[in-house]
């Protein structure tokens, strides 16, 4: 009696099935979008395309010319002539923190110590309840004084209510003195290591910190909670859409964030993608490593490498140099972690199967990345994951040919190098600067570059980072004819850099980085032709589309 029954169960059961599949198959849609200038890199060179077809997030095809007949269910846009490129990767970024800034003080190209201050009072008038005064983007070598600043002209306007200001790169913030009381930060505080207080001539805290000594400040600043840090994240990702950047190297993230990134994937709450890396050291980041590897199973998200950090930055003078600071002899910068800690650091994760990615601008900092990779990599058997460096910003001759060597990435910001001009050659001198920001000497080394941009220190803006890459100038087209021009990049190596390099750096160029069938469809339209424009142009450019996994996630 009861076998016909199972039968009849099991026969509908099959019906039902097979109509769901027939149905998902007509809920495919396909999209052709013609009338273009398309330029993308595909086996090295660059190929031209007038129309790109694709079925949901996969690209079915790039034509030369659009197809004669089309099938009535195929969606047709017209792209008026606008130039597309593949989606655009930014390598190299903070999103969070980019997020927060949006939220804060804007100290970006602020002309001097009191205008800062000036932007502080403004910010503060609109926002009278908050607890603390964040910013950043303060830069005291764009100021005429070009010294640090101090507590004291903070305390001026604000007495009461604590201040805390990061350095545009980073690595320094500015603290009023309510902020310093709060952390118990009198003239016998001590800098841990990795980290510098400065102090004036009767040893008393002058208000800036450097490094690991901003820690002292901001672990007394209230956390946001959990939902508040996800619509961050979401704000930034949704700002990052609007500049053509459809996938961004998040590089320095805790366990947390890792968390919230992983939930904001599985609600499709991310506008973007994301390629994750695990700060080292941070709170429960053994534990993580142990987790394995991530990726959510519609490629938004990615969790597959760490961030270590060995030195600090150049402005602020705590890039570790092999010699003197040039404009301040006995100072040769800081090195964050001690040898047998960053060793351990970069053991671990790569023993773990993970990536790892070491900040390293001085050039005794990447002297010794490069020496720890050379006996860990081999330790490890780990040469196919591709490790790389971050910034690889001041070079010794002698260690560019260990990219290739080693199969390490250059994991470059091109605008580091335009807004550096003014100081570098100051902190390093010339002798040094032939290794400096070497883009051109890395390439013709074997060694493969991923561009990106290290917001919030730069404008998150990728075409900001094509054209000084291109041009080695700043906005203002200074100086004329480039920095260091012989370093330039071509278009062509310029637009992989931001592609497909950058997709390779996170192990997803069989998925990101050309249009190409198979890939995602991730593109962006612009309005001017990037290969025919002037190249002094190309920091305007203007991006009027953005699509990801085939859908438009911005318009202008």
């Amino acid at each position: 009696m009861n076998l016909p029954l199972l039968e009849r169960l099991s026969a509908l059961s099959s019906l039902m099935m097979a109509l769901a599949i027939c149905s998902g198959a007509a809920q495919a849609a396909t999209t052709l979008i013609h009338n273009v200038k398309g330029y993308t890199i595909n086996d090295g060179k660059l190929t031209q395309f007038s129309a790109i077809q694709f079925t949901d997030d996969k690209i079915d095809h790039i034509y030369a010319v659009k197809p004669n007949s089309l099938d009535n269910s195929v969606k047709v846009i017209d792209g008026q002539g606008n130039s597309m490129l593949p989606g655009l990767i930014d390598a190299h970024g903070h999103v969070l923190n980019y997020g927060l800034s949006l939220m804060r003080v804007d100290l970006v190209n602020s002309a001097s110590e009191q205008e800062a201050v000036s932007r502080v009072k403004a910010y503060r008038d609109n926002n009278p309840d908050q607890r603390w005064i964040q910013g950043r983007g303060w830069n005291q070598v764009q100021w005429p004084s070009d010294k640090f600043p101090t507590a004291a002209s903070l305390d001026k306007l604000f007495p009461n209510t604590p201040v805390f200001l990061q350095r545009i790169d980073g690595h320094a913030g500015w603290a009023n003195t309510k902020a310093m009381a709060l952390a118990g930060i009198t003239k016998d505080t001590k800098a841990p290591v990795g980290g510098e207080i400065i102090k004036d001539n009767q040893g008393n805290p002058t208000g800036v910190f450097i490094d690991y000594a901003m820690n002292l400040i901001t672990d007394k600043i209230p956390p946001l909670s959990k939902a508040e840090q996800k619509r961050v994240l979401v704000k930034a990702m949704k700002a990052l859409a609007q500049v053509g950047l459809t996938s961004v190297h998040d590089a320095g993230v805790t366990a947390d964030h890792l968390e919230l990134y992983q939930e904001l994937a599985n609600d499709k709450q991310m506008p973007i993608r994301i390629n994750a890396m695990l700060y080292l050291p941070s709170e429960g980041w053994q534990q993580k490593l142990a987790q394995g590897q991530y990726a959510s199973d519609d490629h938004f998200f990615q969790f597959n490498s760490v961030k270590i950090q060995s030195d600090g930055a150049l402005g602020s003078r705590g890039a570790a140099l092999h010699e003197d600071y040039s404009d301040q002899p006995g100072t040769k910068g800081i090195l964050l972690h001690d040898n047998k800690d960053l060793a351990n650091y970069i053991n671990t994760a790569m023993a773990k199967g993970f990536q790892v990615n070491t900040h390293a601008i001085g050039d005794h900092a990447n002297t010794l990345t490069f020496d720890h990779y050379a006996k860990l990599i081999k330790q490890s058997g780990s040469q196919a994951m591709r490790h790389r460096i971050e910034h690889a910003q001041v070079l010794r001759p002698e260690d560019i040919p260990k990219f290739a060597q080693m199969n390490v990435i250059a994991s470059i910001q091109a605008t580091h190098a335009t807004s550096d001009k003014n100081m570098a050659e100051d902190r390093i001198g010339k002798e040094r600067l032939k290794g400096a920001y070497a883009w051109r000497s890395l390439l013709n080394a074997g060694a493969r570059i991923a561009n990106g941009s290290d917001f919030p220190v730069e404008p998150t803006n990728p075409f900001f980072g094509l054209h000084a890459s291109i041009t080695r100038q700043d906005r203002n087209n200074q100086p004329l004819g480039g920095w260091i021009s012989k370093e330039a990049l071509t278009t062509v190596e310029a637009l992989k850099s931001f592609t497909l390099d950058a997709a390779y750096a996170g192990h997803q160029e069989a998925l990101l980085g050309s249009l190409t069938p198979g890939k995602q469809a991730d593109f962006v339209l612009i309005k001017e032709d990037l290969f025919n424009q002037a190249p002094k142009s190309i920091w305007q450019n203007k991006v009027l589309e953005t699509w990801i996994a085939g859908r438009k996630v911005y318009h202008q």
